[in-house]
């Protein structure tokens, strides 16, 4: 082997078939590098047939780490960050490798990708509801079933001092807290649902709203009296309009088994509760569609609270498999391959009954039970009404589209595209 160059001598090298040349200077101011070791003899080389080194490496990432023994900088938007450190740690770049290690950490994910933007204390613990009968239908029309109750009001900024013992916890008796299970316990949050600007938080016995500005951050607005059951479904409307209840007024619900409170929340934090309902079945969906609240259970009822009128109306209806909501219109997929709507703002009733309309829009070729359901209902123009697109799917695993233009309303909706794709129920859709 020859002897070693002097310091300013150019070194031509071969990487993976593609040649360099650069400074001795540049390949060994890293001590302790592979070029230093190559370069001072202590590692043996192999020259191709023109006598440049011939290093069986990658040439593309190689340019690279050249690039940074030359100029000390590093692009990292342009490079696969973890190539290139295996690389520089092959070559034994240390500076290199610490800049990687670096962008790499910027890259990781940390706390699963969530930006810290607040911590909502726990409130503290509400007074017990005074209880009260379930007002149903024509009862509640009647007039008020009782006078308002309201709520206390509870407020805090973003971090607000710690509670210390004024907390949840804190305020449960000990026997209380022995009795209680985990499904029971006061602390726990079990639901969270958001509308706009707000979010509704249930506890295990009562709900406590929260609403975000961008000058006071997330302040907490009101929170429900304890009830005496536990909440099992929250529904949450923060854009109310029109109807007898103020543009500015809010609404939360929540449901128990068969049991369901309706509360309006007014600008000032103040709840008025506005009745309490019953499905008469346990309910499993809880929503809010415009103004009005439903309810619905698989069983095959449907419960609506109006806005305008103040009632609530229970209605059977088929065994319901899947829903979905479009405008002012609850859309139902039932078990007999149908599906039904139900225009809840208009409330309309039949004459001879006072049943609520429930208009058949389809029915599935096949007569499968509608296991899943997504609609996509077009803005209304002054040129022409609305499109109404809905994408289903079947108990056999077949998916269906069906369309409906202004010109064919008389018609109903028409069968668009047929996809069987699955053996199994469909369980969700969306168009």
């Amino acid at each position: 082997m020859s002897s070693p160059a002097r310091s300013g001598d150019i070194i031509h090298l071969n990487v993976g078939g593609k040649r360099f040349s650069t400074s001795r200077q540049t390949l060994t101011w890293v001590p302790d590098s592979f070029f230093s070791s190559l370069l001072s003899g202590r590692i043996s080389t192999l020259k191709d047939e023109t006598g440049a080194i011939f290093i069986d490496r990658d040439p593309s990432l190689f340019a690279t780490i050249l690039n940074f023994l030359r100029t000390k900088e590093l692009h990292p938007r342009s490079i696969n960050v973890h190539m290139l450190m295996h690389e520089a740690e092959f070559y034994g770049i240390t500076p290199l490798v610490r800049k990687l290690q670096l962008c790499d950490e910027l890259d990781r994910s940390s706390c699963g990708n969530v930006l810290f933007n607040g911590y909502l204390p726990p409130p503290v613990y509400p007074a017990k509801r005074r209880n009260r009968h379930s007002v149903a239908g024509s009862q509640f029309m009647a007039g008020r079933a009782v006078p308002m109750e309201r709520a206390p009001v509870r407020r805090s900024n973003t971090m607000p001092p710690n509670l210390g013992n004024s907390g949840i916890l804190g305020r449960m008796s000990g026997e209380e807290r022995t009795s209680a299970g985990p499904s029971s316990d006061p602390g726990l949050v079990r639901i969270i649902c958001g509308h706009h600007n707000w979010i509704a938080v249930a506890y295990a016995q009562f709900v406590v709203c929260y609403r975000v500005k961008e000058s006071t951050g997330w302040q907490q607005v009101f929170t429900s009296p304890r009830l005496d059951w536990m909440i099992d479904r929250v529904a949450l409307n923060a854009k109310v309009m029109g109807g007898s209840l103020g543009d500015n007024d809010k609404m939360v619900a929540v449901a128990s088994v068969t049991e369901i409170i309706l509360w309006a929340i007014c600008p000032d934090g103040n709840g008025n509760e506005i009745g309490v309902f019953s499905l008469n079945v346990p309910a499993e969906a809880l929503f809010f569609v415009g103004n009005q609240l439903i309810a619905t259970s698989h069983t095959g009822k449907v419960g609506v609270w109006n806005a305008v009128t103040k009632h609530w109306q229970n209605q059977d209806v088929v065994p319901i498999s899947s829903y979905d909501t479009a405008g002012s219109f609850l859309i139902l997929g039932c078990n007999n391959g149908s599906i039904y709507y139900i225009d809840v703002q208009k409330f309309p009733l039949r004459m001879k009954d006072n049943d609520l309309l429930v208009t058949e829009l389809y029915r599935d070729p096949t007569e499968d039970a509608i296991t899943a359901l997504s609609v996509y209902l077009t803005p209304k123009t002054s040129d022409s009404g609305n499109w109404i697109e809905i994408a289903y799917g079947t108990s056999s695993g077949t998916v269906r589209v069906i369309v409906q233009h202004p010109e064919t309303v008389g018609s109903g909706p028409q069968l668009f595209q047929t996809f069987s794709v699955h053996r199994s129920p469909v369980t969700k859709i969306m168009l």
